[in-house]
């Protein structure tokens, strides 16, 4: 449980991609938009400075009459017309005797702006200052602060274009990373689908496709190499398996099914109602192998068996399956009977084909019978029973052939 929610938990590589690509895009765009600001902010007090001192100098050729009259009603008349343009806030006009001719202030009632009066202290922390001349000579001075409101609406303004041209660049670099980001996740994703299929399914046939970044394409040609071996690894693998299992399962004299391989047809059998009301089991016996073996030899005796063997197969064909239980003793399921008749007749007729000479290949022919003995399956519940009975019958033919053989 704690395994499965550890992977729950665990990111996937394309979010953690995105994660440190939006982190990124934030640390790097917020110290743009920092670096912008601090920028924009000393070229606008730059720009203002010098608009405000270039407004001064200008106010100076219409403020030179006043000051050479001393009209101070022809001053407070130019600055309050240039002052409602919102070139500036306060004006100050003073003879050279510094004493004020005229004063003019921008909405001297409005309630004072913090961040205004922070600015304005900030950027501009004395008024500009600049000479009226006449002839020459210095005959006053105009004082000009720049208005606050004006230059907060400035800032207010570039900031906010600023930090929408910034947003607006981050927004189209992480849609572009992301897109861009979309072949390192495929291919990643192509190869870990691969490796899951193998692990899970044990299909050594994927492999990963050719990948258009290159370490990306040397390591795809490397695991497809190593799937490769592993599946010829496997492929010898079965091949082992499939020829230690028909060694487990059959004899190895005659290539009939063994001891072990008829136990476990036989138990399925019985467990499969529909093939148990239709099959039969033959137990046979040979009635004077020993004497081929004495005689002929051990040799000869086996091509007996070898010969036993095929005539089984060839008489079972692909309908009734043939065992070799061990040294003359044979088994054999009859599938597809329904009567005690009709396996009367099957046994007769697998009887006259055993009952052929055997030829010994040494120029000699040899003579051995088997003794059978049946059971019905659909008469018995267990596999025990079944084999009981059948072994029974065939010890009864046996002695009932050993006395026609004495008499």
């Amino acid at each position: 449980m704690d395994k499965e929610h550890s992977s729950l938990s665990r990111p996937t590589f394309k979010r953690a991609l995105r994660r440190i690509n939006m982190i990124s895009i934030i640390v790097t765009m917020t110290l743009i938009w920092l670096l912008l600001c601090v920028a924009s902010i000393l070229t606008l007090k730059e720009y203002a400075q010098k608009n405000l001192e270039l407004t001064a100098a200008t106010m100076t050729h219409s403020l030179e009459a006043a000051l050479v009259f001393s009209d101070g009603d022809a001053a407070d008349e130019t600055l309050a017309a240039l002052g409602r343009q919102g070139l500036f806030s306060v004006a100050e006009v003073v003879d050279q005797n510094q004493k004020a001719l005229a004063i003019w202030h921008y909405n001297p009632d409005e309630s004072a702006d913090k961040f205004s009066d922070l600015i304005s202290r900030r950027l501009f922390p004395t008024p500009v200052v600049q000479p009226v001349r006449h002839n020459g000579e210095i005959i006053g001075k105009i004082r000009l602060n720049a208005r606050d409101s004006l230059i907060g609406h400035f800032i207010w303004l570039s900031l906010a274009v600023l930090t929408s041209s910034i947003l607006l660049a981050a927004g189209i670099a992480i849609v572009l990373s992301r897109h861009l980001h979309n072949g390192v996740v495929d291919a990643l994703r192509n190869i870990t689908d691969v490796v899951h299929d193998i692990r899970t399914n044990r299909n050594f046939s994927r492999r990963v496709s050719e990948e258009r970044i290159e370490e990306f394409h040397r390591f795809a040609l490397d695991f497809n190499s190593l799937l490769d071996e592993m599946e010829e690894w496997q492929l010898r693998l079965q091949a082992k398996n499939a020829q230690l299992m028909r060694t487990a399962l059959h004899d190895p004299l005659t290539g009939l099914a063994n001891r072990a391989a008829f136990r476990s047809s036989i138990g399925a059998l019985m467990n499969d109602y529909s093939a148990r009301s239709s099959s039969a089991l033959l137990f046979l016996d040979g009635d004077n192998f020993k004497f081929v073996n004495d005689t002929w030899g051990h040799a000869a005796g086996d091509r007996v068996l070898i010969e036993v063997a095929r005539r089984l197969s060839d008489f079972g064909e692909k309908r009734h399956q043939p065992y070799r239980l061990g040294g003359d003793e044979f088994a054999m399921v009859l599938y597809g009977v329904h009567t005690e008749e009709e396996v009367h007749h099957i046994c007769a007729a697998l009887d006259k084909r055993l009952n052929r000479p055997f030829d010994l290949h040494n120029g000699h022919l040899a003579s051995m019978t088997l003794s059978m003995g049946y059971a019905l399956t659909w008469e018995h519940a267990s596999a025990d029973k079944l084999q009981e009975l059948a072994d029974r019958n065939m010890y009864i033919a046996k002695h009932q052939r050993t006395e026609r053989s004495i008499n």
